[in-house]
Protein backbone atom coordinates (compact mmCIF):
# COMPACT_ATOMS: atom_id res chain seq x y z
CA UNK A 1 0.00 0.00 0.00
CA UNK A 2 1.31 3.61 -0.86
CA UNK A 3 2.16 5.51 2.51
CA UNK A 4 -0.02 8.08 3.43
CA UNK A 5 1.53 9.34 7.09
CA UNK A 6 4.87 10.00 8.77
CA UNK A 7 4.89 9.30 12.36
CA UNK A 8 7.82 10.13 14.83
CA UNK A 9 9.03 9.44 17.84
CA UNK A 10 9.78 13.07 19.75
CA UNK A 11 12.93 12.53 22.01
CA UNK A 12 15.52 12.07 19.76
CA UNK A 13 13.92 11.62 16.55
CA UNK A 14 11.93 14.70 15.79
CA UNK A 15 13.28 17.46 18.30
CA UNK A 16 16.73 17.20 19.99
CA UNK A 17 15.99 17.63 23.52
CA UNK A 18 19.10 16.11 25.05
CA UNK A 19 20.18 19.93 26.17
CA UNK A 20 17.27 20.85 28.03
CA UNK A 21 17.12 17.48 29.68
CA UNK A 22 20.84 17.42 30.60
CA UNK A 23 20.43 20.74 32.33
CA UNK A 24 17.41 19.70 34.52
CA UNK A 25 19.06 16.67 35.64
CA UNK A 26 22.49 18.59 36.25
CA UNK A 27 20.30 21.03 38.34
CA UNK A 28 18.99 18.69 40.11
CA UNK A 29 22.52 16.91 40.96
CA UNK A 30 23.33 20.46 42.65
CA UNK A 31 20.79 20.56 44.00
CA UNK A 32 20.96 17.19 46.40
CA UNK A 33 25.04 18.38 46.56
CA UNK A 34 26.45 16.20 43.87
CA UNK A 35 28.93 17.24 40.65
CA UNK A 36 26.88 17.38 37.26
CA UNK A 37 27.41 14.69 34.86
CA UNK A 38 29.17 15.42 31.14
CA UNK A 39 26.82 15.75 28.78
CA UNK A 40 28.17 13.09 26.25
CA UNK A 41 26.75 10.75 29.55
CA UNK A 42 23.68 11.80 29.87
CA UNK A 43 22.78 12.12 25.87
CA UNK A 44 22.53 8.25 25.14
CA UNK A 45 20.23 8.14 28.30
CA UNK A 46 17.26 10.76 27.29
CA UNK A 47 15.24 8.64 24.98
CA UNK A 48 14.73 5.93 28.31
CA UNK A 49 12.88 8.24 30.03
CA UNK A 50 12.86 10.55 33.08
CA UNK A 51 13.46 7.40 35.63
CA UNK A 52 16.40 6.36 33.77
CA UNK A 53 18.01 10.21 33.89
CA UNK A 54 17.60 10.27 37.83
CA UNK A 55 18.65 6.61 38.01
CA UNK A 56 21.48 7.39 35.53
CA UNK A 57 22.37 10.22 38.41
CA UNK A 58 21.60 8.88 41.69
CA UNK A 59 21.86 5.33 41.20
CA UNK A 60 18.96 2.85 41.81
CA UNK A 61 19.10 1.99 45.64
CA UNK A 62 17.22 5.64 46.98
CA UNK A 63 14.56 5.54 49.06
CA UNK A 64 11.23 5.85 47.17
CA UNK A 65 10.45 9.15 48.93
CA UNK A 66 13.87 10.53 48.42
CA UNK A 67 13.55 9.73 44.50
CA UNK A 68 9.60 10.82 44.33
CA UNK A 69 11.09 13.97 45.35
CA UNK A 70 14.14 14.29 43.45
CA UNK A 71 11.70 13.62 40.30
CA UNK A 72 9.49 16.23 40.74
CA UNK A 73 12.14 18.67 41.18
CA UNK A 74 13.93 17.74 38.28
CA UNK A 75 10.44 17.61 36.57
CA UNK A 76 9.81 21.44 37.32
CA UNK A 77 12.86 22.51 35.99
CA UNK A 78 12.45 20.34 32.61
CA UNK A 79 9.23 21.75 32.30
CA UNK A 80 10.11 25.77 33.28
CA UNK A 81 12.96 25.17 30.32
CA UNK A 82 11.51 22.44 27.93
CA UNK A 83 12.23 24.97 25.03
CA UNK A 84 15.49 26.73 26.47
CA UNK A 85 18.12 24.73 24.13
CA UNK A 86 15.83 21.92 22.40
CA UNK A 87 15.62 22.24 18.89
CA UNK A 88 14.87 20.62 15.90
CA UNK A 89 17.32 18.28 14.29
CA UNK A 90 19.38 19.33 11.70
CA UNK A 91 17.25 18.71 8.39
CA UNK A 92 13.54 17.56 10.62
CA UNK A 93 12.19 21.05 9.14
CA UNK A 94 12.76 20.58 5.59
CA UNK A 95 11.80 17.08 6.07
CA UNK A 96 8.19 17.91 7.55
CA UNK A 97 7.75 21.07 4.47
CA UNK A 98 9.01 17.91 2.12
CA UNK A 99 6.29 15.35 3.91
CA UNK A 100 3.80 18.18 3.80
CA UNK A 101 4.43 19.22 -0.26
CA UNK A 102 3.75 15.49 -1.21
CA UNK A 103 0.29 15.61 0.36
CA UNK A 104 1.28 13.63 3.22
CA UNK A 105 0.91 14.31 6.54
CA UNK A 106 2.60 13.31 9.81
CA UNK A 107 2.50 13.22 13.81
CA UNK A 108 4.27 12.24 16.84
CA UNK A 109 3.95 9.15 19.20
CA UNK A 110 5.90 9.57 22.23
CA UNK A 111 5.73 7.73 25.70
CA UNK A 112 6.34 11.46 27.14
CA UNK A 113 3.63 12.23 28.68
CA UNK A 114 0.83 14.79 27.92
CA UNK A 115 1.85 18.12 30.08
CA UNK A 116 5.34 17.76 28.51
CA UNK A 117 4.63 16.95 25.02
CA UNK A 118 2.24 19.67 24.44
CA UNK A 119 4.06 22.93 25.33
CA UNK A 120 7.23 21.15 23.95
CA UNK A 121 5.07 20.80 20.07
CA UNK A 122 3.74 24.86 20.93
CA UNK A 123 6.96 26.21 21.47
CA UNK A 124 8.37 24.12 18.46
CA UNK A 125 5.61 25.57 16.35
CA UNK A 126 4.47 22.74 15.13
CA UNK A 127 0.70 22.13 17.40
CA UNK A 128 -1.14 23.06 14.20
CA UNK A 129 1.02 21.11 11.48
CA UNK A 130 0.65 17.46 13.30
CA UNK A 131 -2.33 15.44 12.62
CA UNK A 132 -1.90 13.76 15.58
CA UNK A 133 -0.21 13.73 18.55
CA UNK A 134 -0.15 10.91 21.34
CA UNK A 135 1.62 11.01 24.38
CA UNK A 136 2.68 8.36 27.09
CA UNK A 137 -0.93 8.98 29.06
CA UNK A 138 -3.33 9.53 26.07
CA UNK A 139 -4.19 5.69 26.72
CA UNK A 140 -3.42 2.96 29.27
CA UNK A 141 -0.71 1.69 27.19
CA UNK A 142 2.44 2.92 26.15
CA UNK A 143 5.52 1.72 23.45
CA UNK A 144 6.31 -0.82 22.55
CA UNK A 145 2.61 -1.81 23.07
CA UNK A 146 1.04 -0.74 19.32
CA UNK A 147 -2.44 0.79 20.58
CA UNK A 148 -0.77 3.96 20.72
CA UNK A 149 0.43 3.58 17.03
CA UNK A 150 -2.85 2.24 15.93
CA UNK A 151 -4.17 5.60 17.48
CA UNK A 152 -2.44 7.66 15.87
CA UNK A 153 -3.30 5.74 12.47
CA UNK A 154 -6.97 6.56 13.12
CA UNK A 155 -6.05 10.03 13.94
CA UNK A 156 -4.13 10.56 10.89
CA UNK A 157 -7.04 8.49 8.76
CA UNK A 158 -4.69 5.91 7.42
CA UNK A 159 -4.01 2.08 7.76
CA UNK A 160 -1.29 1.53 9.68
CA UNK A 161 0.26 -0.51 6.61
CA UNK A 162 0.18 3.10 5.30
CA UNK A 163 2.19 4.50 7.97
CA UNK A 164 5.62 4.54 8.46
CA UNK A 165 7.28 5.18 12.28
CA UNK A 166 11.00 6.93 12.96
CA UNK A 167 12.43 6.53 16.23
CA UNK A 168 15.39 5.80 17.98
CA UNK A 169 14.90 3.13 20.65
CA UNK A 170 14.05 -0.39 20.10
CA UNK A 171 10.73 -0.25 21.88
CA UNK A 172 9.74 2.16 18.97
CA UNK A 173 10.89 -0.73 16.31
CA UNK A 174 8.63 -2.71 18.52
CA UNK A 175 5.78 -0.69 18.73
CA UNK A 176 5.43 0.29 15.12
CA UNK A 177 5.87 -3.62 14.03
CA UNK A 178 3.78 -4.68 16.45
CA UNK A 179 1.28 -2.60 14.88
CA UNK A 180 2.12 -3.59 11.28
CA UNK A 181 3.34 -0.57 9.79
CA UNK A 182 7.10 -0.36 8.16
CA UNK A 183 9.96 0.91 10.83
CA UNK A 184 12.75 3.28 10.13
CA UNK A 185 15.67 3.55 12.93
CA UNK A 186 16.98 6.88 13.37
CA UNK A 187 20.95 6.55 13.81
CA UNK A 188 21.30 10.16 14.21
CA UNK A 189 19.40 10.00 18.00
CA UNK A 190 19.80 8.95 21.44
CA UNK A 191 21.39 5.39 20.98
CA UNK A 192 23.57 4.28 22.94
CA UNK A 193 27.06 1.94 22.48
CA UNK A 194 25.15 -0.74 24.10
CA UNK A 195 22.07 -0.27 21.57
CA UNK A 196 22.18 -2.56 18.67
CA UNK A 197 19.88 -0.99 15.94
CA UNK A 198 20.54 -3.57 13.19
CA UNK A 199 19.05 -6.63 15.44
CA UNK A 200 15.61 -4.19 15.90
CA UNK A 201 14.14 -5.40 12.80
CA UNK A 202 13.38 -2.32 11.23
CA UNK A 203 13.30 -1.82 7.34
CA UNK A 204 15.88 0.30 7.05
CA UNK A 205 18.09 3.08 9.31
CA UNK A 206 18.90 6.78 8.60
CA UNK A 207 21.84 8.90 9.72
CA UNK A 208 19.72 12.07 9.16
CA UNK A 209 16.22 13.15 8.58
CA UNK A 210 16.55 14.24 5.11
CA UNK A 211 17.70 10.45 4.24
CA UNK A 212 14.11 9.77 4.71
CA UNK A 213 13.37 11.02 1.62
CA UNK A 214 15.38 9.11 -0.10
CA UNK A 215 13.72 5.93 1.40
CA UNK A 216 10.54 7.32 0.77
CA UNK A 217 11.39 7.87 -3.60
CA UNK A 218 12.65 3.50 -2.98
CA UNK A 219 9.25 3.05 -1.65
CA UNK A 220 7.13 5.26 -4.14
CA UNK A 221 9.43 3.23 -6.81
Amino acid sequence: MPLRTILFDLDGTLADTAPDLAYALNRTLEHAGRAPLPFDVIRPVVSHGGTALLQLAFGTELPQGEFDRLRDFFLDIYRSNITRGTRLFPGMAELLADIEARGLNWGVVTNKPAWLTDPLMAGLGLVDRAVTVVSGDTLPERKPHPAPMLLACNEAGSAAAECLYLGDAERDIAAGRNAGMATLVALYGYIGSEDHPADWGADGEVNAPLDLLHWLDRRIA
